[in-house]
């Protein structure tokens, strides 16, 4: 199979998602698959073993649950990627789809939880700000149960229907969320705030009919840790555990024990935690990232897997392999190196991936995430494996920022955002020349989303560090993007600049790449999403007009989608995009010593 033959088939391989099981109808599930060519959702009645596809809309689907009966299904629809839109639903048997409720006005979802007697939970945002509706029927209008100016989103519902969990910035931090439950009457039950800079997060009650207590994760020693929390008596139990990293969990079937998910050094791996007696049971999985994972009922754990080597596979705790779809598998690729490189603010951790032929210095693309609360880690990734079948090095880096290494690496974005991650990019980049497997003439920096920011801002700070730069859905100026951008987003802007662009205008300027677009000498490849809420394409136009006025080299792609593509042979189009330009910017006469 040719390089690029061999990088299509991993797109095109038919990849799922974990199925996600009706908790008191465990053989009825859904999941997320690509085999029609675009993501959309998938029903599994695992009793008669079969499956089908629930969705079909031509920019696929994102966001979808199954309620804890197994009677519905619940997707978002939004119109062409914008997120923008109503829940609609269907009987888990197929039949027709219609809105959850015919009075739910359209909105950007922030949360869905849905209880077994019927009762939902809806979370929306518009320019108002943000609610919390009970959904109870169609008799009955929804009622706004929470509503506040400051972000907040359903974090979770007591099976019965109860108790609603809600996520909120009351205090101004959307970073670092408190934790509130109300009655389905929006009283007050309880209020769970630990001060500034402690958030908690991943909430799930647990799934006893009769047991109200939330499992959440909170930050009282410096990162993630489960908490076992009874909010009507108010009893706490933090679940500490001796290992490095950082920590995620959910209950196993009889709310006896916890499944923990230990994150470290961009690896992941499974316990049983016994909430009796404190015993800890590692789960055997295979060297890798274990990327959801889920109790059944009999304690077997099915998990979905990868590594940057092999293509994901979902397996079970017993060994085998529970579901994959039909069709030809993805290509294994390279295993990746682990890099650690001191930094200005402590030890960076890169993760690298080599070609197998040729001799270096390779061409080298620094392929950086988005998020910023995000992290690269050991995952089966097609475009990373497709800058390798190119003859490129990919270096990928878990700059400050980033999770996975603690609440203090992650909230270091403080006072000079997008300089702080791209001084931990230099520090690396600067390894990688000197290790002599980079070519300094031919680095190619790119990212998507807060990548793609960090790209342009590079590109604009160190102009005379990259050959070229390729940025995907960027925010090329903050204060431009604060104004079209969704609430949620604009929440998340305040908390990290310390306040909204009329408040700190400074701060805005200092981080945003066209403050310093005069100063860019590398060729520029933008791709930009024609309805995406998270980077508006208004902004991204401003900056290519003014390239455009300096003569400067730059190529645009865009696609009629919003924060990325959830077709397939969208993904291809951009891939083989991003290659092409790299190629044409990194070529022989580009070599040094050859120019």
């Amino acid at each position: 199979m040719k390089a690029e033959e061999r990088w299509q088939a991993r797109f095109r391989a038919a990849r799922m998602t974990l199925p996600i099981w009706a908790r008191l109808a465990p053989a009825k599930a859904v999941y997320r698959c690509n085999s029609s060519g675009t993501w959309e959702i998938h029903a599994w009645d695992r009793s008669i073993g079969s499956t089908r596809q629930v969705t079909k809309r031509p920019r696929g689907t994102s966001h979808a649950a199954i309620d804890p009966t197994g009677q519905w299904i619940w997707w978002f629809a939004d119109t062409y990627g914008d997120e923008f839109g109503i829940w609609m639903r269907q009987p888990f048997g197929g039949g027709p789809e219609a809105p959850a409720h015919p009075d739910l006005a359209p909105g950007h979802p922030t949360g869905l939880a849905l209880s077994a007697t019927g009762i939902a939970a809806v979370g929306r945002s518009s320019r108002h700000g943000f609610q919390v509706l009970l959904v109870r029927g169609c008799g009955e209008k929804p009622a706004v149960i929470y509503e506040s100016r400051e972000f907040a989103q359903v974090a979770g519902m007591s099976l019965d229907g109860t108790l609603i969990a809600v996520s909120h910035s009351e205090h101004g931090d959307s970073r670092h969320p408190a934790l509130r439950v109300l009655r389905p009457d929006g009283r007050v039950a309880a209020d769970l705030h630990d001060g500034p800079g402690k958030g908690f997060s991943g909430v799930r009650f647990a799934p006893s009919i009769n047991d109200r207590r939330i499992l959440a994760l909170h930050e009282r020693r410096g990162r993630r840790e489960p908490l076992v929390w009874d909010p009507l008596t108010g009893e706490q139990r933090e679940i500490w555990l001796r290992v490095p990293g950082e920590i995620t969990a959910d209950w196993y079937h009889d709310g006896r024990a916890l499944l923990i998910g230990h994150n470290n050094r961009a690896r992941t791996e499974l316990f049983r935690y016994d909430l009796g007696g404190g015993g800890l049971t590692p789960i055997k999985t295979l060297h890798g990232v274990i990327h959801d994972a889920m109790p059944r009922p009999d304690g077997v754990v099915e998990y979905s897997w990868s590594s940057a080597a092999h293509p994901p596979v979902i397996r079970s705790s017993g060994g085998h392999v529970v579901m994959n779809q039909s069709g030809p598998s993805a290509p294994p690729s390279v295993p990746l190196e682990d890099v650690f490189v001191e930094g200005p603010g402590g030890r960076v951790h890169a993760l690298v991936s080599r070609p197998e032929t040729g001799n270096p210095p390779y061409p080298t693309v620094f392929l950086l995430h988005g998020g910023p609360a995000a992290q690269d880690d050991d995952s089966f990734l097609p475009n990373v494996a497709a800058w390798v079948d190119a003859g490129f090095t990919v270096v990928r880096v878990n700059y400050r920022g980033s999770t996975g290494y603690g609440s203090a690496w992650r909230d270091a974005l403080r006072g000079e955002v997008g300089h702080i991650e791209l001084a931990d990019v230099s520090a690396v980049r600067d390894w990688a020349v000197e290790q002599g497997g980079a070519d300094p003439e031919r680095l190619v920096l790119a990212g998507s989303s807060w990548g793609g920011y960090l790209t342009l801002l590079a590109l604009g700070t160190q102009p005379k560090a990259w050959t070229a730069g390729i940025a995907a859905v960027p925010i090329a100026d903050h204060a431009a993007t604060y104004r079209d951008e969704t609430e949620g987003l604009r929440a998340y802007h305040r908390a990290l600049f310390g306040g909204s662009p009329q408040e700190v205008p400074d701060r805005y300027a200092s981080s945003s790449p066209i403050s310093y677009l005069d100063a860019v000498q590398a060729p520029l490849l933008v791709l930009a999403g024609e309805n995406d809420p998270r980077s508006p394409i208004g902004q991204i136009e401003k900056y290519l007009e003014r390239l455009s006025e300096r003569r400067h080299d730059f190529e645009v792609y865009r696609y009629n989608a919003g924060h990325g593509t959830l077709v397939i042979e969208e993904r291809i189009k951009q891939m083989t995009t991003q290659l092409d330009f790299a190629r044409k910017h990194t070529g022989p006469d580009r070599r040094s010593g050859t120019r």
